[in-house]
């Protein structure tokens, strides 16, 4: 049966040109509004009194921006991208891409109208409501369709491992989303969970975990295994630990939820089975990295004259980072010091600016030029310094909170000899106020190094030297039955 994508004989770029200007600009949005909540609990003034702009409805709307408007955007673009240039053939029903589109920045935009005006459903990284939602299934399943469809219709017999990353992504989250947002509208904007008690609470944190596990981690391995082979010019490490990253992952990541809920209503060894399993998933997040950081081998001099590949292996030095230090925060006994503390703040950030943040970054470097037909980036320069300063804003940001962090929980726990607390809660508010200025600063830091990049962008498109032409399909190895 012959598709008519597959006999285009030019790729659907519009569409991921439009998702890689919105990662961008999505991407300094959610920064600026992370910059500003950082702020707000350095100077809580900064709330000016006025209900919409104070901390506890920013916080969400910095979340949601920075998670699903700058890394979905980027997904988006990377999946759409990479299929088409691994499969040889145009996109599936280009009409339903254009939908996954637009239909993705209407979800942006009525999260930053409803987040701000206090409707949410309260359930962490899932807090828009219900009609929401709706929109935000029927964009997933049509995400689902262009992409497998494009699967489907490939030219070539092998599936690329990165690929197989995104499938899994797609899928994963659409089963997220569907089993937490599951709740009873009794108004417009108001619903109530379908699920109850402690049963709510596994259900949101089996989503919450996840939502880092698929969204934040699968979904971005998917951008590592094309965007630094491609950078390095050199073929993946190993295709072999690549399958064996893939499904111990795929596998490991749906169990280790519970961690979430230590010490609480939650039944004990469903605790201990969360622990047991994200214990686990340090081995297949660490060979996902080595995989990622071995393809330069017989390389490495490329680091040095390299800045978007610089981008590209420091990201999984922080996923690294990120996956050893979950699993260690996930031992009830360490949990008992970390929890509710800013070390799990130092935690996450660690994970989101460095391996989200620079994978993301690196990913752009490299599409944008490609997209626009430039021969480079406008700057390398710029690359460079967006480079030393954003990891100057990681390193201030992570090491603030992981000291404070763990400052806080240390003074929570102290006890005088009579038994009694040995400070207030506000004394420990007092004692982080130094640590709150420097992540602060940390985040202007990496805010200043997303907004070189866009003008640096903005300049490849404009001003950047145009490339020589080429054909638009690489030769297809035919499948057998052709």
């Amino acid at each position: 049966m012959k598709f008519a994508n597959a006999q285009a004989t030019v790729y659907s770029d519009t569409v991921v040109r439009q998702f890689a200007i919105m990662t961008v600009v999505w991407g300094v949005v959610g920064m600026l509004v992370g910059v500003i909540i950082a702020a707000q609990l350095t100077w809580p003034e900064l709330n000016f009194g006025i209900p919409w702009l104070s901390y506890g409805r920013l916080r969400p709307l910095h979340t949601n921006a920075v998670i699903f408007a700058f890394g979905g955007c980027g997904l988006f673009a990377s999946a759409y991208y990479v299929a088409q240039r691994t499969c040889h053939v145009r996109l599936f029903a280009d009409k339903l891409a254009a939908f996954t589109f637009w239909g993705w920045q209407l979800v942006i935009v009525l999260a930053a109208i409803t987040l701000p005006l206090g409707y949410t459903s309260g359930k962490e990284y899932a807090e828009l409501e219900w009609p929401i939602d709706i929109l935000i299934t029927l964009v997933w399943v049509s995400f689902a369709i262009v992409f497998f469809g494009t699967i489907g219709t490939r030219k070539v017999r092998h599936i690329y491992v990165a690929n197989w990353f995104f499938g899994a992504f797609i899928i994963a989250v659409a089963l997220l989303h569907l089993v937490n947002s599951a709740a009873m509208p009794v108004g417009l904007l108001k619903s109530y969970s379908a699920y109850a008690g402690v049963q709510d609470a596994m259900v949101q944190w089996w989503y919450g975990h996840n939502a880092v596990g698929f969204f934040l981690t699968a979904g971005f391995l998917g951008m590592m295994y094309y965007f630094i082979p491609k950078q390095a010019e050199r073929p993946v490490y190993s295709y072999r630990l690549s399958i064996v990253h893939f499904w111990a992952l795929i596998f490991t990541y749906m169990w280790a939820g519970p961690h979430h809920l230590h010490y609480t209503a939650l039944p004990d060894w469903t605790q201990s089975l969360g622990m047991v399993f994200s214990l686990i998933l340090l081995a297949p997040s660490w060979g996902g990295m080595i995989n990622g950081v071995m393809t330069l081998s017989g390389a490495w001099h490329k680091l040095r004259d390299d800045p978007i590949l610089r981008f590209l292996i420091v990201s999984l030095s922080f996923y690294g980072m990120s996956t050893f230090e979950g699993p260690v925060m996930s031992i009830k006994a360490v949990n008992g010091l970390s929890h509710y503390t800013d070390w799990t703040i130092g935690h996450v950030h660690s994970g989101a600016m460095g391996w989200v943040g620079f994978i993301s970054f690196g990913a752009l470097y490299y599409l944008f030029p490609v997209l626009w037909k430039k021969k480079a980036v406008w700057s390398e320069r710029l690359i460079s310094w967006h480079f030393w300063i954003a990891t100057l804003g990681i390193v201030f940001y992570i090491t603030a909170m992981w000291v404070s962090g763990i400052m806080q929980g240390l003074m929570w726990r102290a006890y005088d000899e009579l038994g009694f607390l040995q400070y207030s809660f506000v004394e420990t508010v007092e004692a982080m106020h130094p640590y709150y200025v420097i992540r602060a600063l940390g985040g202007v830091f990496y805010l200043t190094g997303a907004l070189i990049m866009a003008f640096n962008l903005w300049k490849t498109v404009t001003e950047g030297e145009a490339a020589e032409p080429a054909p638009r399909f690489a030769p297809a190895h035919a499948l057998a039955a052709e």
